[in-house]
């Protein structure tokens, strides 16, 4: 099996420079946390933005989809910001012959307590286990696009 890892950016690969909650978006993180959790899959990343997700615009989706619908292999993960996650796995929603998981970070990967690598382990199993179609792993779930929200107030992912 062979993963493409495709970075948007958003919180997964924040850091934060002062107590202000100043913020860039740095180099992808999904790479070292695969090396570093020893897996034995191919896998190949591209950095398609460095954003966060309240920023990307119908452009952006636009590239992503077309990355997506060009990409070779059938196993495709993204990272991506939260807040418009949902928005950008309704728009592949009709990509035919993938399985896409989107997944993200409600703490940057940087950071100690973060979700990223569970959130990222349970994108890699999915991709295993999942019929073509577009999904997203938060909150310890997979939930099909169109069919999840965000609960701000709770801090995770859920059937809508």
């Amino acid at each position: 099996m062979h993963i493409q890892l495709f970075t948007t950016g958003g919180t997964f690969d924040k850091i934060y420079f002062d107590a202000l909650s100043a913020f860039s978006i740095g180099e992808p993180m999904a790479p070292e946390i695969l090396r570093e959790a020893g897996v034995t899959f191919e896998f190949s990343v591209e950095s398609l933005l460095k954003k966060d997700s309240l920023e990307l615009t119908d452009a952006d989706r636009a590239l992503i989809r077309a990355r997506v619908s060009a990409c070779p292999h059938r196993h495709i993960l993204i990272t991506h910001g939260t807040d418009t996650m949902t928005r950008t796995a309704e728009a592949l929603q009709d990509i035919v012959g993938k399985v896409v998981v989107l997944t993200g970070a409600m703490q940057p990967a940087r950071m100690r307590a973060s979700d990223a690598p569970f959130n990222l382990g349970v994108a890699v199993g999915a991709l295993q286990c999942l019929a073509d179609g577009v999904y997203i792993a938060m909150s310890g779930q997979l939930f099909a696009a169109g069919q999840v929200q965000k609960n701000r107030a709770a801090g995770r992912f859920e059937a809508r």
